[in-house]
């Protein structure tokens, strides 16, 4: 009697066992595979030919840029744009003025003015000035003004005001929003959306993408398969000793 009831015990268990193990790669498929999609449509890799964008991304940083319309970008966020008075190779550059925006450099302390007021760039290495020469600018509607975060050495749109453009960029020659930088693995992270707008009227820089939720999934999705493709041998072992 004792030993049937082992055996129907057993095979309850093995049964059970493979019902857990055969859901967890289930899920843990949808997540991997669902993630890497989404993340395949929604984000498109980038690599950042200049030293322009110093200290926040560095030459031949490779980063992940969000397909976004260009009038879904704020002041302060880090944009992948392409241009045609600015050259033929995509650029990365950040957002300091949208359309209708006045901004203007220097103040007393060296900062930048948009609509009057003082932006303190937490970005910009401190003791640097916000720009080595005085300009003034308005930018048109459906346009942006774009400035490197190493403005000793950054083309932008200072270099560009002679321009028929004067400066500033159509907001349809964006191309995405950079969301992270992924490759070389010691710099892989985030690049963090700026507070240094966040006063202006309209605020400042757009919320996160979906990225950091994406990599969740996968991770999580890669835990769950390795977990249910073990479990089966892990229990025929546990069941040996």
């Amino acid at each position: 009697m004792s030993s049937s009831s082992g055996a129907i015990r057993g095979r309850d268990g093995g049964r059970f066992g493979r019902t857990v193990s055969g859901l967890a790669v289930a899920l843990g498929c949808v997540l991997f595979l669902g993630g890497f999609a989404w993340a395949a449509v929604d984000y498109r890799p980038y690599t950042v030919p200049t030293n322009s964008m110093q200290p926040t991304v560095n030459p031949g940083d490779r980063v992940l840029a969000q397909h976004v319309s260009g009038s879904e970008v704020h002041r302060g966020d880090v944009v992948v744009f392409k241009d045609k008075l600015w050259g033929d190779l995509p650029e990365v550059k950040r957002v300091v003025g949208v359309g209708g925006d006045t901004v203007q450099c220097c103040d007393k302390q060296g900062r930048l003015m948009v609509n009057g007021t003082a932006v303190d760039e937490s970005y910009l290495p401190s003791g640097v000035p916000a720009s080595m020469s005085n300009f003034k600018t308005t930018v048109p509607r459906g346009e942006l003004f774009l400035l490197g975060d190493n403005r000793a050495v950054s083309q932008d749109s200072r270099t560009h005001l002679m321009d028929d453009e004067h400066g500033s960029v159509p907001v349809a020659d964006v191309k995405a929003r950079v969301e992270a930088t992924a490759w070389p693995m010691g710099r892989m992270g985030k690049v963090g959306r700026t507070a240094s707008f966040d006063a202006l009227t309209g605020g400042g820089a757009s919320a996160q993408g979906p990225l950091g939720w994406l990599t969740i999934a996968v991770i999580a999705g890669a835990v769950l398969i390795l977990f249910g493709a073990a479990w089966t041998p892990l229990a025929r072992a546990l069941r040996r000793t």
